[in-house]
């Protein structure tokens, strides 16, 4: 199982939206690096839950629940989408302002390429992110 961070704006999408309409497609990507990383997604991989904008914060985890399969709403190109659903809701909100004034995440994407939409999480910093959050690490998704 792999970890990863997945952004949206919570006026267009967001983990409320997700819970009420899951499974729901994550599609729309259109930066090459985080396509890539789509495209190494497998069922079963978690993500956080971040909401950009003013929040600026993730919010809650997902699930990946499908295969990467082309972008149904990509005119062209090579881009794909993944299927995802609620997991959990992390019990605080880690705001992005947390993130970087703590020196473990100093070389985490988040912080350095900003715009990146999609981006993998180690384990390690999926763990320092839950306790921030002050959510159990040991949770596991019941299907």
């Amino acid at each position: 199982m792999a970890y990863w961070l997945m952004k949206t704006e919570p006026e267009e999408f967001s983990y409320d939206d997700l819970e009420r309409k899951s499974p729901e497609v994550w599609d729309g990507v259109r930066n090459t690096v985080a396509a890539r990383h789509l495209r190494a997604m497998k069922p079963g991989d978690l993500f956080l839950f971040y909401h950009t904008g003013d929040e600026r914060a993730i919010v809650g985890v997902g699930r990946i629940v499908s295969e990467p399969y082309p972008d149904p709403t990509a005119p062209e190109g090579n881009w794909v989408a993944v299927d995802v659903a609620p997991a959990y809701r992390f019990r605080s909100p880690v705001t992005l302002a947390a993130i970087k004034a703590d020196p473990r995440f100093a070389d985490w994407a988040l912080v350095r390429q900003p715009r990146l939409s999609v981006m993998p999480v180690t384990p390690e910093q999926w763990a320092w992110l839950h306790a921030l959050g002050q959510t159990d690490t040991l949770w596991s998704p019941v299907d």
